[in-house]
């Protein structure tokens, strides 16, 4: 109700109509194809090449004997020259068949067992928390070892395990697990916590010859008559035995992962340690408090020279900790699920995010309320659950099926594209189609251009079209396709170019070869490697709706030659066929030099300029427009969504990508109808700038004294 105004006067209010929409987050590319390492099948962004090479590796070895050869795969090259000019990266590593992660279990102290036989015991070795245990038969008894002070020794037992000088400290032995009434030769157990005996044995004499206590589960560190019997210590042989306290598993798969397994060498060298995998060590442990330290190392160090990757210090296996070792690694992983059906998707079991760059962790022991509430240890027996010192490797990467040798680059053929065939299930195919399916979700992934480097149309035709269908159905995404394999020839690129039509993909042809400071020579790739890195130029010095082509903007610098030096004549046949040739100019280098998209009916929508500016244009609308759901449909409403769209399109006329433009959203098109039935509606009209693709002069001759036209 509007205020009433009885009196004159200047009467105020303040409109604030300075509030601006939330900008857009920053979009990027998406590639799928395989990697050195990573975690497979997982969209995952990076921003910069380094954090790349960090999550996905860079070059590698292949073959064996002469044929061995450094190579990297055409996702690293298509991620170096993208991330160049654009900010962030969704890669996707393809991997196929059983691939798996590597894994290193840590383990508590080894067990002194305690083998009984006509009498006598041994005792092989003593520290706190390490258990022993007299087996025979399935008869066992077992011990944890626990450092008290002040021991009572009324009951005239003197003889201690002793530690060290210090006769104030001793050894006792808690019983932790004892078989009721078991009976073993010469040794009696009656109950859980009960008094354990030895009878028709003698002392024995020597080092061996030790007495020590057992004391009682219900009060563990009291001493007397009732709770303490005497053993006596003879010769006799031990078993060894120990349990998993916890288990790192690499978030990347592979056989890459693998450092070594069984001993390490001199200087603490695994077999396999190499700067792509990892090691981890237990620095140190606390008994007092339950805590121990965790290093994560990479897997060519040495104990003198340690490349310290990730450091935790005084983590805790009780689960009420804030140091519990699953918060402070993370325990979280992503499973693909639906393989190879039409809606795959990805499931995320584990309870805490991976904080750890490198691991992820699955507690096995956990020692619950360690400590109590005056910060004592409140079950002596727990320190037994800690890892023990030292350090290990990890095993069980699997690289899952990979055809051997690899064909890269130029010899990449129909059913060995770096390692996989995109035509069988099982090596390649599935892969693929679960990666573009999963990008297919627009609500989870943002992305505004997609390339699978190494697939071309004319051998891998239904991952081709999988991918061009996907862009289609989210409608925000660009397909950039190469027709052919290396030396395939014009007239195959022409005809996988006049094979398909749709304006959310364009086609490139001829490869072109770039030099590798890595491997030190120059290696042929496909068009698809370069040109998403040309898209990004040009979005960075110009915008989306500008042409990514020509001596501007369609510069390929990286370029060494193409394939074949285009003519005019061969320029004109591909672009007639929709196929945008990469051209040779001298001074000029190497230039993309065409822009059309695979649509055949002549529209607007059959330039790839046009077709980025809508999508630009699509992505910013849904994303800034989208806080107006379950908004009243009003007027107040309407003119909110105005106030958004309006100002952005005046911006792209400013800048060239526009002649027009038109936004509606009134009572025109919101009639009662249209607004019962829950809608609002909006009509945006446009007249998309057009590229200056032929330019005609006409150069007249005039006789002297002739008048120029008006």
């Amino acid at each position: 109700m509007a205020e009433k105004i009885v009196s004159p006067g200047v009467f105020t209010k303040e409109v604030d109509q300075s509030f601006l929409p939330a900008g857009v987050q920053a979009i990027g590319a998406a590639v799928i194809g395989p990697t050195q390492k990573g975690q497979a099948g997982i969209p995952t962004i990076v921003s910069s090449y380094s954090e790349f090479v960090q999550k996905f590796g860079g070059k590698f070895t292949s073959g064996s004997g002469a044929s061995e050869q450094s190579y990297k795969y055409l996702t690293n090259y298509a991620a170096q020259e993208y991330l160049k000019y654009a900010d962030t990266l969704t890669v996707v590593r393809i991997m196929a068949g059983a691939y798996a992660p590597a894994t290193a279990t840590a383990q508590t102290a080894i067990d002194s067992g305690l083998s009984f036989s006509s009498g006598s015991l041994t005792l092989d070795a003593f520290g706190d928390g390490v258990t022993y245990q007299i087996t025979q038969g399935t008869n066992v008894v077992k011990f944890i070892a626990q450092t008290v002070a002040n021991v009572d020794t009324s009951d005239g037992i003197t003889n201690f395990f002793s530690r060290g000088t210090n006769t104030t400290e001793h050894a006792a032995f808690l019983a932790t697990e004892i078989n009721a009434n078991a009976v073993l030769t010469g040794i009696t157990a009656t109950g859980v916590g009960a008094v354990l005996k030895i009878s028709g044995s003698t002392a024995g004499t020597g080092p061996n010859a030790t007495k020590f206590q057992t004391a009682s589960l219900s009060t563990p560190n009291t001493f007397g008559t009732n709770a303490v019997t005497q053993f006596i210590m003879g010769g006799g042989s031990n078993t060894t035995s120990a349990e998993n306290v916890f288990t790192l598993t690499t978030l990347a798969e592979g056989v890459e992962l693998n450092s070594g397994g069984g001993t390490e060498g001199t200087n603490n060298v695994l077999s396999n340690g190499t700067e792509n995998n990892l090691r981890w060590e237990v620095t140190s442990k606390n008994n007092a408090k339950g805590t121990f330290n965790l290093n994560i190392r990479r897997g060519d160090d040495t104990s003198k020279r340690k490349t310290i990757l990730e450091q935790y210090t005084n983590l805790s296996l009780d689960p009420n900790s804030t140091d519990f070792i699953a918060r402070r690694i993370g325990d979280q992983v992503y499973q693909l699920r639906d393989s190879g059906q039409p809606d795959p998707f990805l499931q995320l079991s584990g309870s805490f995010g991976n904080r750890s760059k490198y691991v992820r962790v699955t507690v096995l022991k956990n020692t619950m309320n360690y400590l109590d509430s005056n910060g004592n240890v409140r079950d002596g027996s727990a320190s037994g659950s800690l890892p023990t010192v030292g350090s290990g490797s990890f095993t069980g990467g699997s690289d899952g099926n990979v055809k051997h040798p690899r064909a890269f680059y130029d010899t990449i053929s129909q059913n060995n594209v770096q390692g996989y065939d995109p035509n069988t299930l099982v090596d390649g195919a599935t892969a693929y189609s679960d990666a573009i399916k999963l990008l297919k979700n627009q609500d989870e992934y943002d992305i505004n251009l997609i390339t699978v480097p190494g697939l071309v149309d004319d051998k891998h035709g239904t991952t081709i079209g999988e991918l061009v269908q996907m862009c289609e159905d989210r409608s925000d995404c660009f397909s950039i396709i190469d027709p052919v394999l290396y030396a395939a020839g014009i007239s195959s690129a022409v005809a996988k170019g006049d094979a398909r039509d749709s304006n959310y993909a364009a086609m490139y042809w001829p490869w072109v070869k770039i030099p590798d400071t890595d491997l030190g020579r120059n290696v042929w790739v496909p068009a698809s490697t370069v040109i998403p890195s040309v898209y990004a130029f040009n979005d960075r010095v110009a915008a989306p709706w500008f042409a990514p082509a020509g001596l501007n903007r369609g510069g390929i610098d990286i370029a060494v030659m193409t394939e074949r030096k285009l003519t005019h004549g061969n320029r004109d046949t591909l672009y007639e066929s929709n196929v945008n040739p990469i051209a040779t100019f001298p001074n000029a280098g190497v230039t993309v030099f065409g822009q059309k998209t695979l649509q055949k009916k002549a529209s607007a929508l059959d330039r790839v300029n046009v077709r980025r500016l809508l999508i630009a244009a699509k992505k910013f609308i849904a994303s800034t427009t989208k806080f107006l759901i379950f908004e009243n449909n009003t007027a107040a409403t309407r003119n909110r969504f105005l106030s958004i769209v309006n100002p952005y399109f005046e911006n792209v006329q400013q800048r060239q990508g526009l002649y027009a433009f038109k936004v509606v959203m009134d009572d025109s098109n919101n009639t009662p109808d249209v607004i019962d039935r829950n809608q609002m509606v909006g009509q945006i009209y446009m007249q998309p700038a057009k590229a200056a693709e032929f330019i005609i002069i006409d150069f007249n001759i005039l006789p002297t004294g002739a008048a120029f036209p008006e």
